[in-house]
């Protein structure tokens, strides 16, 4: 079976995972010194965010060249180091690739402004004399205007230029990227917004209503997932989900098989219909793609076992193994999403009622829930540490462009990239030596992966041994699942051979199955420890 169709999956966020050389930002120096930690936690993978040369207004989803490592990161011979070292603790390496959108400091785009109108410079990009109705996923027009008068698109913000892929220059560049990343031993690429590369020939209006900037309720940079822009029926949206994008992928699939059947493609797709969504993964497209629904649904047996079944079923029309994440660099973090009302559950604003208590209860069974299902699973660094979002960052410190774009009615994403607590009782909590960019809160000074380390009653102990179990039982990982018969609120399953998993989403004990307990997320009561508090899930095996 091929390592990714069960695989354990750890999102570095290079910026906030941990500082090597001492100037308060994350880098790789730093990440090569913890992959003892990453090992032992007990996945498979890495993958990492953007770490090419940037200007970061976009926390490196702005890239000024894709062949090289910002400085801010290290070198392009730390990065082959890392790859390497790595692989000797038996983890595997995916990459960001970013292919929407350039920098506007990318040297393509400087030469399309220096070169002016009508020049093949400015044919690379999506350059007009006149606009069109199209808004930003930032807030705002999607598009800007310069000097010489004319306007270039930019679906985010408007230091990223679109790519205009019907242009071969551009559809060559890209396979070359990846021969080069592939050369230096990744093992994978996660592609961002993989559906919106291709847009409409001539760039009409939208009709209907126009998607407009992110909102309280958008999940991310993606966003598309969260409504529908334009009028129903099929690719009625011009800028993204087009037929033509599929040519792409299914170019960029034979290149990675020139390198064996071990690489893999990661598509961020942001497409609520499931046959549409399904056609990313048919055998000579992508390969796997993430599972945005199950992430978005609230805490609710009925909601989470409608998502479950979609997504199986979805999956399997074309052979693909399901994927299941709760968390990423785009989205509030799940211990406080847990914690709210289903109506309120993808706020991103400050004074949204939040039972952190409650939350992390819920994050507790829902990694087991995850790790249980069948298909790969991702975990967003500090899910482990049960880190919450924080809110009060100063906004002078905000560097998400969604929150200067929407003039601060959206918080942006800042809240859930703050950086790592190692260890220690004070901020930067053992991150680095020189503070950290972003301010950690004094009360994670309990949360550190060093004191968890030490408390077998810690989420990081729950991930750890849950990862660990997950890694070594035949039932798990990629496979079928059987729904057990279970009261309202109960979320029950079988795997083969002899695994069961249940989830209390009730507010009120329940009677465990007959089997041996292998692992809870809370404490099982009554006399003989066969009750199930509410908020909780236990894997048994069968006796």
């Amino acid at each position: 079976m091929s390592w990714w169709r069960g695989a354990a999956i750890y999102q570095v966020y290079l910026r906030s995972f941990a500082d090597g050389d001492g100037d308060g930002i994350g880098d790789i120096a730093g990440l090569e010194s913890r992959l003892g930690y990453l090992s032992e936690l007990g996945v498979d993978a890495l993958w990492i965010n953007p770490w090419y040369v940037s200007p970061m207004n976009d926390g490196g989803y702005d890239v000024a060249d894709y062949r090289d490592i910002d400085p801010s990161f290290g070198t392009l011979a730390d990065a082959e180091r890392l790859i390497e070292a790595a692989h000797r603790f038996g983890l595997r390496i995916i990459v960001d690739i970013v292919p929407n959108h350039t920098s506007d400091l990318h040297p393509w785009f400087r030469q399309a402004l220096r070169d002016g109108p009508g020049s093949p410079a400015r044919e690379r990009f999506h350059f007009r004399d006149e606009t069109n109705n199209w808004q930003s996923r930032f807030g705002g027009p999607a598009w800007s205007q310069v000097e010489d008068g004319q306007w270039y698109l930019h679906l985010f913000d408007s230091s990223q230029p679109d790519l205009n892929w019907e242009h071969p220059e551009v559809r060559a560049e890209f396979p070359s990227i990846l021969r080069f990343w592939l050369d230096r031993g990744v093992d994978g690429f996660r592609i961002d917004v993989a559906a919106r590369l291709v847009k409409q020939a001539g760039l009409p209006d939208k009709r209907g209503r126009l998607e407009s900037a992110p909102t309280s309720t958008d999940t991310g940079a993606g966003g598309a997932g969260m409504g529908g822009a334009g009028v129903s029926g099929p690719y009625e949206e011009p800028d993204k989900d087009r037929p033509e994008v599929h040519d792409i992928y299914r170019d960029w699939r034979r290149v990675l098989g020139e390198y064996g059947p071990d690489r893999v493609f990661v598509g961020e797709i942001w497409v609520r219909d499931p046959e549409r969504f399904a056609q990313y993964l048919r055998p000579d497209e992508l390969h796997t793609a993430f599972n945005f629904e199950f992430l978005k649904c609230a805490w609710d047996a009925g909601a989470l076992r409608a998502v479950i079944d979609q997504t199986i079923a979805t999956h399997a029309t074309v052979g693909a193994p399901p994927t299941w994440v709760l968390a990423n660099h785009d989205v509030t973090r799940h211990v406080t999403r847990y914690g709210r009302t289903k109506s309120m559950f993808l706020k991103r604003e400050h004074g949204v009622p939040t039972d952190l208590a409650a939350g992390t209860r819920r994050a507790r069974a829902a990694a087991l829930l995850t790790m249980a299902l069948p298909g790969g699973v991702y975990v967003y660094q500090g899910d482990e540490l049960g880190l919450p979002e924080v809110f009060d960052i100063p906004d002078e410190l905000r560097e998400d462009p969604v929150f200067a774009r929407t003039g601060g009615r959206d918080l942006g994403r800042d809240g859930c990239r703050v950086p790592l607590p190692w260890g220690g009782d004070t901020p930067p909590f053992e991150f680095g030596t020189g503070g950290a960019w972003l301010p950690q809160p004094l009360e994670w000074r309990d949360m550190t992966a060093a004191r968890q380390l030490g408390d077998p009653d810690s989420m990081l102990s729950l991930y750890r041994l849950a990862l660990r179990l997950r890694s070594s039982d035949p039932a798990l990982g990629d496979g079928e699942m059987r729904w057990l018969e279970s009261e309202p609120g109960v979320l029950a399953f079988e795997r083969d051979p002899g695994f069961t998993c249940v989830v209390n989403l009730t507010d009120h004990e329940i009677d465990v199955p007959a089997g041996e307990p292998l692992l809870a997320s809370a404490p099982l009561e009554g006399t003989q420890g066969k009750r199930l508090p509410a908020d909780a899930a236990v894997w048994l095996r069968a006796g």
